[in-house]
């Protein structure tokens, strides 16, 4: 069945450089052992693998038979919950189904050039250690959409956010696994949005468990502006996660250029963030026009 599983596969997802692997298995299932040994040949981590294991054992509990060509992409194989996230009484707030450009900033100043400049999804990603500074900036960029269009996320900093009334806050995995119940119940009664960064398959299981407001998946092509736990994901890891997760607004991030965009958005993700594709392009506006056109584009 492995066998079969990476045949089927190998060309959509490639395989790892290490193909002689020898995993550990969380049960003696038969379906389950051959799919999580099949995807770690495909290049995925252990523990996305064993989240792949299992769901293809439920796929084929489910469906009464095993089908190699089959990839699992229905949530409730995945033991994500089937109710829409409309209708979770623990969901947070919504935002819209499609983000758009979504650029990620590093100040307030770029917060309301971008903002100005119409692009849809503004984030503030502030890096310092200083509070005051932390807090100044925050305020600075909501006082910076005040008045366009834009929706202001800022990074990290949720009780500031909340405080300067941003439209919503995005969070990592270690971010969200830090918060306290009590303080999980705070955000998500606050009524400000909530998006949280992804890297495969055992972290969209751990997001979807707090139903927050948007996922995001990366990195998708290789970046050199923080170091990643997991490799590129690539655009066909990206398209299984994004039909897995497809009762969500999903942003795509990571390396992604002007070159690989429609590729992306084929995906079928509602949005695409950019990190340095604006600030360092010699007409900022200009580029964030053409992304938006391209994205605009791609939708109708």
């Amino acid at each position: 069945m492995a066998r079969a599983i990476v045949q089927a596969h190998a060309q959509r997802f490639g395989a790892a450089a290490d193909a002689d692997v020898q995993p550990s298995f969380g049960r003696e299932d038969p379906v389950y052992r051959a799919a999580k040994l099949a995807a770690l040949q495909l290049g995925f981590i252990d523990i996305d693998a064993d989240v792949l294991g299992r769901a293809w054992q439920a796929q084929t509990q489910r469906t009464g038979r095993f089908d190699a060509a089959a990839w699992p992409v229905e949530p409730q194989d995945f033991g994500m919950r089937s109710l829409p996230l409309g209708e979770r009484p623990d969901a947070f707030a919504a935002c819209p189904r499609n983000l758009g450009l979504y650029a990620v900033l590093p100040d307030a100043a770029w917060v309301g050039r971008c903002a100005r400049a119409g692009v849809p999804t503004v984030q503030l990603r502030f890096k310092s250690t200083d509070p005051v500074a932390i807090e100044r900036e925050v305020r600075a960029s909501v006082d910076a959409v005040r008045g366009t269009g834009s929706l202001l996320f800022i990074n990290d900093h949720w009780r500031m956010g909340i405080a300067a009334g941003a439209y919503g806050v995005h969070l990592g995995q270690e971010d969200l696994d830090a918060l306290s119940a009590g303080e999980l119940r705070e955000l998500r009664g606050s009524g400000v949005r909530l998006g949280v960064s992804t890297h495969g398959y055992a972290e969209m299981l751990r997001a979807d468990a707090v139903s927050p407001s948007y996922i995001a998946m990366g990195a998708v092509f290789p970046t050199t502006l923080k170091k990643m736990a997991t490799a590129p994901q690539g655009v066909a890891r990206l398209d299984a996660y994004a039909r897995l997760t497809r009762g969500y607004p999903q942003v795509a991030i990571g390396g992604i250029d002007e070159a690989r965009l429609d590729q992306v958005l084929a995906t079928g993700v509602g949005s695409v963030a950019v990190v340095r594709a604006i600030i360092t392009a010699q007409d900022p506006e200009g580029t964030a026009a053409r992304w938006q056109a391209a994205i605009a584009g791609n939708k109708a």
